[in-house]
């Protein structure tokens, strides 16, 4: 939808969609019964600009993150946001909220680690580093290289250290398409974020200080 804005008509708009996807590199042969927005994690081949917590910069396999509650998923997008600001200094801070979708999909797999249950809960401190990945990128480094599919962890970013999910192949879902689609609207401002959803009402907050634990959150406790 984000296109719309740039053309007319419908028509135009699907030309558009067309021409670009002509540029894109082409969906692994694995992935292309998937949906775009479950497939595009493992599309693209240009180095990846930053590591996160299972994948490592550079030319990597992708990674596909979810989390099992939408209140994880809105809190691993508020830092993430919250982060963006912090490191961009010159960044305003939006006047209007932003919107977001958050959608339920399916997975499974016989090829799991599960870091929430002994043994390896046991390393714990190293799973859930604020924003130190090498123990965790290392992890999937050797999950990869005995045919591991996913990754399930404590959430970092939610107060509640709810679980998220790593899939570390597109093999691993169970459905081909999103479902149960929610839209929210998320505000940022040097106080933290704010999320409202409409239908069904729910509102999420979530003050900077919920982040502290990671010291690069602070930077975005900037006046503006």
């Amino acid at each position: 939808m984000s296109t719309l804005k740039l053309v007319d008509t419908l028509a135009e708009q699907e030309l558009l969609e067309r021409l670009l996807e002509a540029t894109k590199p082409p969906v692994p042969a694995e992935c292309r019964h998937l949906h775009y927005l479950l497939a595009t994690p493992f599309r693209y081949a240009a180095p990846y600009p930053k590591g996160s917590r299972f994948r490592r910069a550079g030319h990597t396999p992708g990674v596909f993150y979810g989390s099992e509650r939408v209140e994880t998923g809105i809190a691993e997008v508020a830092f993430h946001r919250l982060l963006f600001f912090a490191e961009s200094p010159a960044t305003a801070w939006p006047d209007n909220a932003s919107e977001f979708t958050a959608f339920r999909v399916s997975y499974a797999t016989g090829r799991g680690l599960d870091l929430t249950a002994a043994p390896l809960s046991s390393d714990r401190a190293r799973w859930m580093h604020p924003f130190e990945y090498e123990a965790c990128q290392a992890l999937a480094d050797n999950a990869r290289a005995i045919d591991i599919q996913v990754l399930r962890y404590s959430s970092v970013r939610d107060p509640a250290a709810h679980t998220n999910v790593a899939l570390l192949t597109c093999l691993a879902f169970a459905s081909s398409e999103p479902e149960a689609r929610q839209s929210w609207r998320l505000r940022f401002s040097a106080a933290g974020a704010q999320a409202l959803r409409e239908h069904p009402p729910a509102a999420l907050e979530f003050p900077a200080e919920t982040f502290s634990g990671d010291p690069r959150i602070a930077a975005s406790n900037r006046p503006g």
